[in-house]
């Protein structure tokens, strides 16, 4: 499916990943620091408005495209530190900001994807790390409209901004949530 999403900048060597899980200036801060990461970008998705913008996105989630290598670091690798780096346990709401913007959503590029995604918040529920269950949605990749540039690599940028994503320090439900960055 990737080859319908049409802007995906995933090649035959890699793989592309799309996820939602609130701020998506701190979720591209900290998947870019991932070493085998090859490149992010952010943008909308999921929603119900053509050609999206920041003040105007209707139901669109915030969203980050990752490419990676898929031989370096695995789809579920990706999935375990995005569930490490937003709260999926709450609907339509990352701490104070609220709607469907900041809803956590992991959107699907292959059924091969869908099935590992499954698992995951399967695993992670049967963990009992989280003091509830996950609720994060999986949804069939549609448009993945780009951010205007502005929000591109945004707290890279501005380094004193205030970060709206931090690692679960500790926090570890399996080896692979740890990516190796800081």
């Amino acid at each position: 499916m990737i080859e319908e999403i049409g802007e995906t900048e995933a090649t035959e060597e890699t793989e592309a990943a799309i996820l939602a899980g609130g701020c998506f200036w701190g979720m591209q801060d900290l998947l870019r620091r991932i070493p085998t990461v090859s490149s992010t970008r952010v943008g909308y998705t999921g929603g119900d408005v053509q050609r999206p913008t920041y003040e105007s996105h209707g139901t669109h989630a915030e969203a980050i495209e990752i490419v990676f290598d898929p031989k370096l670091l695995s789809y579920r690798q990706i999935l375990e530190f995005f569930f490490r780096i937003h709260d999926p346990t709450t609907r339509n709401r990352q701490g104070s900001n609220i709607g469907t913007r900041y809803r956590s959503a992991i959107f699907y590029l292959s059924q091969a994807q869908r099935h590992t995604a499954e698992a995951t918040i399967v695993d992670l529920d049967a963990s009992g790390v989280l003091p509830s269950p996950v609720v994060t949605t999986i949804e069939p990749a549609g448009q993945f409209w780009e951010a205007e540039a502005e929000h591109q690599g945004y707290l890279e940028r501005h380094p004193a901004a205030r970060a709206c994503r931090h690692i679960r320090p500790g926090w570890r439900w399996s080896a692979a949530s740890d990516p190796g960055i800081a």
